[in-house]
């Protein structure tokens, strides 16, 4: 059997992470890419993270450097499997006692569109994009990620191809919608062992009735947001939407509630509020129906529009006659608020980590490099977590300087001058990893310190010996 090439070690913890998959690449040059552009996505975010700044080489002089064609070649060209790559990056979530998945977790399922100009890119069209509210020109990727009040990362990502790429449009055999792709990955998330208190969506998957029988039909409990004015058949007299269900319900303050119970819903910034929650009847929805509709509002006089939520699930309520038969234990009012509220956390934190590692900077067309990009931002993604349960070592005396831009395995490196100028001045000459467990620990502090909750909903739900990070003050992002 031939000895494996010992590669060019990554700068500090990184190397041990990216050892890990070392078995999944047949040679050094692959190994090497990998360690590479994890350590571009993790540096410090001056500029898009494209392939020429990985290799920090100048933004477009610098595309023919061999260091930035090793990269392409590394992303586009090279025989390795992402599909193996992200089945091993689960296997050490599942392995790991800090990230182990929990039934007290919660599996969300979301999209995300990104820009992309021109047609000739794989899975582009125009479509809408979720993250700019309008429709556009771009790339649409179907995601699935676990969540519990302090911790999320991703699982398993698929780009959403549209119908113009398919000889025979929606009716080929290949075409598969964003609902399709998601109930796919859901059922893919049980199957490979992650376990969780129900699959969490927004409005734009909760409205489909398909999209929750596929779901229910595959045994998987679910939470999901309704469009406030999504209609339902009814008589005349009865209620036609979740609103008008709502107002229904009986409230005369909060000293008589009438049909509403408190609920305590916690925010991202660390305080409580009481809300109010209730079950309403909507159609052959009610409190003891297949499908409960359960309303979720900071005041129910008024039902705020941006303070109310309109949630469908699956999950019996405690001590009505489906308790019994249901596959899924029963929840009250306020684990049915617990459970969105968890997915309103992954919106306004996981994206903006994700954006900081460069999740929509690839400027490659296909779709395999497409998915391998995505792949080796959710290796980075998870490397933070990683890094942030791992024993934090002096990084500055230990981290190993990484090979420098453009440098061969034999010789030294060569700089051009300025008529050349394909290296990037100041800091991205350095050929070191800034302190990437720093790094990594300020993103995840971003995430720790937006997290929905301060707990979970009961200790017995946690697995043991579970860490706690401690919340630190990030400069991530503009939410706060």
């Amino acid at each position: 059997m031939t000895r494996c090439r010992p590669c060019p070690a990554a700068p500090g913890p990184l190397e041990g992470y990216a050892a890990r998959f070392d078995d999944l690449f047949s040679s050094l040059a692959q190994r090497r890419g990998f360690r590479e552009y994890l350590a571009g996505l993790l540096a410090p975010r001056d500029r898009n993270k494209t392939l020429t700044a990985l290799a920090g080489a100048e933004p477009v002089t610098g595309a023919q450097h061999p260091a930035v064609q090793r990269l392409q070649f590394f992303l586009s060209e090279s025989r390795w499997d992402p599909e193996q790559v992200n089945a091993r990056r689960l296997e050490l979530l599942l392995a790991d006692p800090a990230t182990a998945p929990h039934g007290g977790g919660v599996l969300v399922i979301d999209d995300s569109g990104d820009r992309k100009d021109g047609t000739k890119t794989a899975h582009a069209g125009h479509q809408w994009l979720g993250r700019y509210g309008k429709t556009g020109n771009g790339v649409v990727t179907v995601t699935t990620l676990w969540a519990d009040e302090r911790l999320c990362y991703p699982l398993s990502a698929m780009p959403y191809t549209p119908a113009r790429h398919f000889p025979r449009g929606k009716n080929d055999p290949a075409f598969r919608t964003k609902l399709q792709t998601g109930a796919e990955l859901a059922i893919a998330a049980k199957a490979a062992g992650f376990v969780f208190r129900a699959v969490a969506a927004d409005s734009a998957y909760g409205d489909q009735d398909g999209f929750r029988g596929e779901l229910r039909k595959a045994g998987l409990p679910f939470v999901m947001a309704l469009r406030p004015r999504r209609g339902t058949w009814a008589y005349g007299a009865d209620a036609h939407t979740p609103v008008d269900a709502a107002r229904a319900l009986a409230w005369d303050g909060p000293g008589d509630p009438g049909d509403w119970r408190p609920v305590t819903r916690a925010f991202r910034d660390g305080h409580a509020g009481t809300w109010y929650a209730a079950d309403a009847t909507l159609g052959w929805w009610g409190p003891d129906g297949t499908t409960r509709l359960v309303v979720a509002t900071a005041d129910p006089g008024t039902l705020p529009e941006k303070a109310t939520w309109y949630l469908a699930t699956n999950l019996p309520r405690a001590g009505g006659p489906r308790e019994a038969a249901s596959p899924h234990p029963p929840a009250d009012l306020a684990e049915i608020t617990r459970i969105y509220s968890i997915r309103h956390w992954t919106g306004q934190s996981y994206k903006q980590v994700k954006d900081e590692l460069g999740w929509a900077d690839f400027q490659v067309r296909s779709g395999t490099a497409i998915r391998r990009h995505q792949t080796l931002v959710n290796c980075a993604f998870c490397f933070c977590w990683d890094a942030w349960f791992h024993e934090h070592p002096t990084l500055h005396e230990t981290a190993e300087p990484r090979t420098a831009p453009g440098r061969g395995e034999r010789g030294a490196a060569r700089r051009l001058n300025a008529a050349g100028a394909v290296l990037a001045t100041g800091p991205a000459r350095d050929t070191r990893l800034a302190f990437p467990l720093d790094r990594a620990a300020t993103l995840v502090a971003g995430m720790v310190r937006q997290a929905a909750a301060p707990a979970a909903a009961s200790p017995d739900e946690l697995g043991c010996g579970r860490l706690r990070p401690a919340p630190l003050p990030p400069e991530l992002t503009n939410y706060r």
